[in-house]
């Protein structure tokens, strides 16, 4: 995968995040740190790409595809509704995270939200934070974004 050495904040990777309807392929762009030629360190949690977090060393290929080489100490979580999320409930998701410790971040259309919080945070606080914000959104689910462990609310 060639960096994107241009940008002015580092090195941004792209990773495959699926296909389209169409079949064309859909990438999330990445801020990262180069390691070595095809390896890199997250430097974000995806929001879209499942099977990583921020931390993780990625060898990465030119089409996107990715094999996590060396895996990090954060979860990503990854969230979203049936259409855009609220300031208010970003915000309150916000708050909420800061205390495990952790960080949520979206795009501003908030048509999705993922949070960072180190392993070091048992699973039963994370879901017990996500559970309480998402219960009070209609049609939010959340899910861990790069492991096997799966935690919705609707």
């Amino acid at each position: 995968m060639t960096p994107d050495l241009q940008s002015p904040t580092g090195t941004h990777i792209r990773l495959l995040a699926g296909h389209a309807g169409s079949g064309r392929p859909v990438f999330e762009v990445l801020p990262a740190r180069l390691v070595q030629s095809d390896l890199f360190e997250l430097a974000g949690s995806p929001g879209m790409v499942l099977g990583c977090a921020a931390g993780d060393v990625l060898r990465v290929a030119d089409d996107g595809q990715f094999e996590v080489v060396e895996q990090g100490e954060n979860w990503c979580i990854q969230a979203a509704g049936l259409g855009p999320l609220s300031p208010e409930s970003f915000a309150a998701l916000e708050e909420a995270v800061a205390d495990l410790p952790g960080m949520a971040e979206a795009p501003s259309h908030l048509r999705f939200i993922v949070v960072t919080v180190g392993r070091t945070v048992g699973l039963p606080a994370i879901e017990r934070v996500m559970d309480t914000w998402a219960a009070g959104i209609a049609g939010v689910e959340w899910w861990f974004g790069n492991e096997d462990h799966s935690a919705s609310s609707a």
